[in-house]
């Protein structure tokens, strides 16, 4: 597999990093403390084409491939971890499946409006006792004449303050288990869809993560996703592609770290000269840049299976896996080699550590990404 960036890539990255370094890194502290929403900034990267990369032009996207949109990722993060998951969810969680599985007027609708950047989606599937175990849905969405009525509530949903539209997921028919999960488009402005709070987070502070609260919202037959009972099917494959994204997040935010710290390790002196003299700093500089292109390249190949229309699943549940728990790795040495400057909101390595975290968690555990990966192993062992 060629790994090498096309000129159009190169292109996108120089172009995306740029933006990052002059609109997003130097106001990535004040958005943070603040817990501000990034407006301007979301209309910024919407005006670039970075909302919808992926989707064709004809549905308002930019057209590109899913490399570029990890390319991409990777920058936007590097500059601000929020914007980045802002730009995730409407490209990933929101903007694919709707291409993906819905029908020609659906997509006029519901896509056009969110690839361009001109509208906001989010992607609701878990609940207050749902997360990993995406299948036990409590939410239900009930036949009434020729429609729906859905009721249930949904927790940690990015972007949900301020999403013009919604995809829903909620248990049609509970004998059927995950065959009776359906998947539901509709704008957050109808009736009954109830922004209830905003969380307080550790990190990513300027996204939104909220609970809403779906209080008999009722839905014409053409809110429905794909087919009946279709819903688990579009969940699962969304997670897959959404995992490149969340691996590219990991991978900016660590990438950023390092850099700073590798410069601080330049200008601080100790010993009698500058700290990266020493052998100590050297050996953790030495295994947090072999661990992100590591992790890089882990994501190109899952994004380049994407784009082949190959088999992505397992290649990108590795490339989340390791990737999130580098960035971990990564942001902790970065603030070691800070020292105690690292522990202050001096310096940004304290809000990398923290922005980090959430990628071990979002779009699907660590846990549940060894799951997916040792049953592929054992899987393709058993053929």
């Amino acid at each position: 597999m060629n790994f090498n960036l096309t000129d159009e890539q190169e292109m996108l990255r120089d172009s995306v990093r740029a933006f990052a370094r002059q609109e997003l890194l130097p106001v990535a502290a004040e958005l943070d403390e603040k817990s501000e929403f990034p407006t301007e900034q979301v209309k910024k990267m919407a005006e670039m084409g970075l909302m919808g990369i992926a989707i064709p032009t004809e549905w308002g996207g930019s057209g590109m491939d899913h490399v570029s949109y990890a390319v991409a990722m990777e920058e936007i993060s590097a500059g601000c971890a929020s914007c980045g998951v802002i730009m995730s969810v409407n490209n990933s969680l929101y903007s694919d499946p709707v291409l993906r599985f819905g029908t020609e007027e659906q997509k006029e609708r519901f896509l056009k409006p969110v690839a361009s950047g001109e509208k906001i989606g989010c992607f609701c599937l878990s609940e207050p006792g749902t997360g990993s175990d995406a299948a036990a849905q409590t939410t239900t969405g009930v036949r009434d004449g020729d429609g729906w009525v859905v009721n249930g509530a949904k927790n940690w949903i990015t972007n949900g303050a301020q999403a013009d539209f919604a995809l829903v997921f909620a248990m049609g028919d509970k004998s059927l288990g995950v065959r009776g999960i359906n998947a539901y488009l509709m704008p957050t402005d109808i009736e009954g869809f109830i922004v209830a709070k905003n969380e307080k987070k550790l990190g990513i502070k300027a996204s939104s993560t909220s609970q809403i609260t779906l209080d008999h919202v009722r839905l014409s037959d053409d809110a429905l996703l794909g087919g009946v009972g279709d819903g688990f099917k579009v969940a699962m494959s969304t997670l897959d592609g959404g995992r490149i994204g969340i691996g590219a997040q990991a991978l900016g935010i660590s990438r950023q770290a390092f850099e700073e710290a590798r410069d601080y390790s330049l200008e601080r002196e100790a010993f009698g000269g500058p700290i990266a003299n020493l052998q100590a700093i050297q050996f953790m500089l030495a295994d947090m840049a072999t661990q992100i292109d590591a992790a890089r390249l882990l994501i190109l190949r899952a994004a380049g299976l994407k784009d082949a229309k190959a088999k992505f699943g397992p290649a990108a549940a590795m490339a989340k896996l390791f990737a999130s728990e580098m960035s971990g790795r990564v942001t902790d040495k970065a603030i070691q080699i800070f020292g105690g400057f690292g522990y202050s909101k001096e310096y940004p390595a304290e809000r990398h550590f923290r922005d980090a975290r959430i990628t071990q968690i979002y779009e699907g555990t660590s846990e549940i990404q060894r799951l997916v990966i040792a049953r592929s192993v054992l899987a393709a062992a058993s053929k």
